[in-house]
């Protein structure tokens, strides 16, 4: 028995979708011609990226013109000339920029480039909200991080690692980033002198000497083919950073190996400056670093109490990978050079008020940190 046709299936259903599609063809390229819809279609894309948001606004400058007050009197202050040729990584601190000023100050200026491989520390506090993060690398997803003067974008060097990086070595998780401070702290500064720049944030989580050197080889092999492949030179086009902070000392910390008062805050200095001479600059081998983690960790890798250096892992990591990178692109070695060491109750708080940056922990004698602005050159 015939059925009726309904009007709606006047038009048989193949027909009816190429008209459609050719409707929805014409309509594009009518579209694509207007310059307002090019404009509304990359305001959208802008609004759907993810920014990173800050996690301290008050010790750090997010404002350029905050910026501009704290490098000009940095610069008006600042009587030494620090040697930039041939510099392609660094240790930076991170700490309140009104207590750590004259250490960020001489070692930014000096840098120069295209991108920037950022190893973080991962503090207590991503630990107590986020577990299982032991032994392994934290990598985001964020499209975009805060900047000083704009959103800083991230490096294809990310997607990149996590392409090729065995997946054992690391986990993606935003979150963990987000609750942590020790790369955002060097974005100001980074962004001030270099605007074009972007980044590759690692965090490094606890991990005794064997894991780190087991995944510091792999992720060494990654970053240096990168760096073939898209004709990157270290210090030129790419730069390493390690993002550490010295040793929390005072009552405050539970941290009186050295007793109380001006006498321990002496003696802590002069274990600090050992540590530093002694490991940490002048020609930097993997043996060195070894010896450097004995220090800082004693026999117990994951208790926090053998060392109160937050970059205990960053600062480890952070060298054992770039010693290998320089190796590999390079042939040559890393030479570690002192910039600026000093510590919280010494500088105390830069005369600068009311420019929109202020200190987020006291600085006194039972309650200090150290630091140490630390350049890397090619020997």
């Amino acid at each position: 028995m015939s059925q009726k046709k309904n009007k709606k299936d006047s038009l048989s259903w193949p027909s009816g979708k190429i008209f459609f599609f050719l409707l929805v063809a014409l309509a594009v390229v009518g579209l694509a011609e207007s310059p307002t819809w090019l404009k509304a279609l990359e305001t959208e894309q802008k609004a759907t990226c993810q920014i990173r948001p800050v996690r301290d606004d008050v010790g750090f400058g997010w404002k350029a013109d905050s910026m501009k007050i704290l490098v000009d009197y940095l610069a008006a202050t600042e009587q030494e000339i620090f040697q930039s040729d041939k510099l392609v990584a660094a240790i930076s601190p991170h700490d309140d920029y009104l207590l750590a000023g004259r250490l960020y100050y001489p070692l930014f200026k000096s840098i120069r480039t295209k991108e920037v491989v950022i190893f973080g520390v991962t503090h207590g506090t991503v630990h107590q909200e986020v577990k299982g993060l032991d032994s392994v690398l934290i990598l985001d997803d964020y499209d975009l991080w805060p900047g000083v003067l704009k959103p800083i974008h991230v490096s294809p060097l990310r997607e990149h690692i996590k392409k090729n990086l065995k997946p054992a070595y690391f986990v993606v998780n935003s979150h963990a980033h987000q609750l942590e401070h020790s790369i955002e702290a060097l974005l100001p500064f980074l962004q001030y002198f270099n605007p074009e720049v972007k980044i590759t944030p690692i965090m490094v989580a606890p991990m005794p000497l064997d894991r780190m050197k087991e995944i510091t080889i792999e992720l060494a092999r990654v970053i240096a083919n990168y760096m073939k492949e898209k004709k990157l030179v270290a210090g030129r086009d790419i730069f390493f950073l390690i993002s550490a902070d010295g040793n929390h000392y005072g009552k405050d910390f539970n941290n009186l190996a050295f007793g109380e008062g001006q006498a321990a805050w002496e003696k802590a200095r002069v274990f600090d400056e050992k540590l530093i001479d002694s490991y940490m600059t002048g020609i930097i081998d993997e043996q060195k670093i070894a010896d450097l983690t004995g220090e800082f960790w004693g026999k117990t890798y994951l208790d926090y109490k053998n060392s109160y250096w937050c970059g205990k892992y960053s600062i480890p990591f952070g060298l054992l990978t770039t010693e290998k990178i320089i190796e590999e692109t390079t042939g040559r070695k890393l030479k570690g050079e002192l910039i600026r060491y000093s510590d919280s109750y010494s500088e105390g708080a830069l005369p600068l008020r009311k420019i929109g940056l202020g200190t987020t922990a006291p600085f006194s004698l039972r309650h200090w940190v150290s630091y140490a602005a630390i350049g890397y050159y090619l020997e």
